[in-house]
């Protein structure tokens, strides 16, 4: 980063790093053939390998191994062809083995990069690497009764735990950096991203220094499960930090929690280092070898990249680089744009209703674009009326509407039925338009004056004899030459 990149909080820079876990999207576990379903009931789903019965062994799932290469290949990383699966001890009710399968020294994946706008300004973070590991079970708490109960369900689902270097300087930067990596592990097919049911799990370590001081003492902000949360959550954190620091007190390494009912941030436990877990090579599992060849069969299977795609858009229609880079946040809008684009020939006016009045109707409902009530052909053929003079702007809202409450399917049969189609004859307008000059004689003066205005009374008053079927353009042109 250089020096007009950081954003100085209260004369403190701030340092953010990310690590993310992603559940890959494989039907069975990491090392198991338990299935991976959400939503069963507690422990249904946890078969002899990951509750760690005796004389039991873990077998490696290829799925997961491949959603590991799609990310490499996606992120520019280095895919190690040889790779070490670890063991990391620790003690927690819900980790039946007393250790987690991970991979410490040699990950499968390695390096690369994740790049994002914050505003105009591109912004790039650096990956450290993304390792296979399993996930642990899932502790309940009923304060009701006063009981905890074990769900070792999720043990063993299979994580890419994805992480970076400490490149991020504000809040901002880390939720779109978060975006991003959500918009990229969903795209290419290898997490569902479902942020509510754990799929998609942020762990943002935040510190705080005075700038040419050395890295302040890290605190670690567990499972943020929405990026507004996230947002408030680290907001939180740095004042915190600040805070204390001012008081004279020491920042000590930590893994905290945030609350979303305070939106604040409290300590769960003092943080661990490496040297704590006490890796060493899980010596029930040999490395994992990735041939060349295995890497270019996934390769060959990977959809167009969403950064790929956005600057095909850009040169393939003439987009802006702001619209190529909106329509390409899901590879589902992505697709309903050039659909629509390709019918109506108009990929400018396509690119302003999706990101426009398309959109507006997704946020309103809280659907995505999968779950659209307008096809992207039925928008296409929408905007061909648009253009080639059928219907008007405000008539094409009109139809939309009908489209969208699925009181019609086919556009020019909706655009009949309500009679809607524009009045293009042009002995007709030049009568009405006539009879609107006589009708107006001080708007015509006033016009002749040099007052705009007036011309857009008289616009309006030809509109309103035509019950608005006249082409608004057709009407200036003749209503300009009348009045010449």
């Amino acid at each position: 980063m250089t020096e007009k990149t950081i954003k100085l909080i209260n004369g403190y820079e701030v340092v953010i790093g990310f690590e993310t876990h992603s559940q890959l999207a494989a039907q069975s576990k990491i090392f198991s053939r338990a299935s991976t379903a959400f939503g069963a009931e507690p422990n249904t789903q946890a078969c002899p390998v990951d509750l760690a019965l005796p004389g039991t062994l873990p077998v490696m799932n290829k799925k997961a191994v491949e959603c590991a290469i799609k990310l490499g290949l996606a992120l520019g990383s280095h895919i190690a062809p040889v790779s070490i699966f670890a063991r990391k001890n620790y003690f927690y009710p819900d980790l039946p083995k007393g250790y987690q399968i991970s991979q410490f020294e040699i990950p499968v994946v390695q390096g690369g990069s994740v790049s994002f706008f914050v505003g105009d300004e591109k912004k790039t973070v650096r990956l450290v690497r993304a390792h296979l590991e399993e996930d642990a079970g899932k502790s309940v708490h009923d304060e009701f009764i006063g009981q905890s109960g074990i769900d070792l369900n999720r043990a063993g689902t299979p994580l890419l735990e994805i992480v970076t270097e400490p490149d991020m300087s504000s809040t901002e930067e880390a939720v779109a950096y978060a975006k991003e990596l959500h918009k990229i592990v969903t795209w290419i097919g290898i997490c569902d991203g479902n942020m509510q049911e754990g799929s998609f799990r942020c762990d943002a370590n935040v510190s705080v220094r005075k700038p040419g001081q050395p890295l302040g003492t890290r605190r670690e902000i567990k499972n943020l499960n929405s990026f507004k949360n996230m947002q408030i959550a680290i907001d939180y954190e740095i004042r915190w930090q600040i805070e204390e620091i001012e008081d004279g007190r020491k920042i000590q390494q930590a893994t905290v929690l945030f609350n979303p009912d305070t939106g604040e941030t409290r300590a769960m436990r003092t943080k661990e280092d490496s040297a704590d877990y006490r890796y060493f090579p899980d010596p029930d599992l040999p490395p994992l070898h990735v041939a060349a060849e295995w890497i270019e069969r996934v390769k060959a299977d990977m959809p167009e990249l969403p950064r790929h795609r956005a600057d095909r858009f850009v040169e393939q229609y003439g987009l802006p680089e702001y619209d190529a880079t909106t329509l390409t946040q899901s590879q589902g809008m992505a697709d309903y744009f050039e659909v629509a684009a390709k019918v109506c020939e108009q990929p400018k006016l396509a690119s302003n209703w999706v990101m426009g009045e398309i959109s507006r109707r997704l946020n309103m409902e809280e659907i995505s674009i999968d779950q659209v009530k307008v096809s992207a052909e039925q928008l296409g053929a929408l905007i061909k009326r648009i253009q080639d003079g059928t219907i008007s702007n405000n008539a094409a809202k009109q139809v939309f509407e009908v489209l969208w409450t699925g009181e019609g399917s086919d556009v020019d049969a909706v655009i009949e039925a309500k009679g809607l189609k524009q009045m293009n004859d042009t002995g007709a307008l030049e009568k009405i338009i006539d009879e609107v000059i006589a009708a107006n004689p001080a708007n015509v003066e006033q016009y002749r004056a040099g007052k705009d205005k007036a011309f857009n009374a008289l616009v309006g008053q030809v509109m309103k004899a035509s019950k608005g079927k006249a082409n608004p353009g057709q009407v200036n042109e003749l209503l300009k030459a009348k009045l010449a």
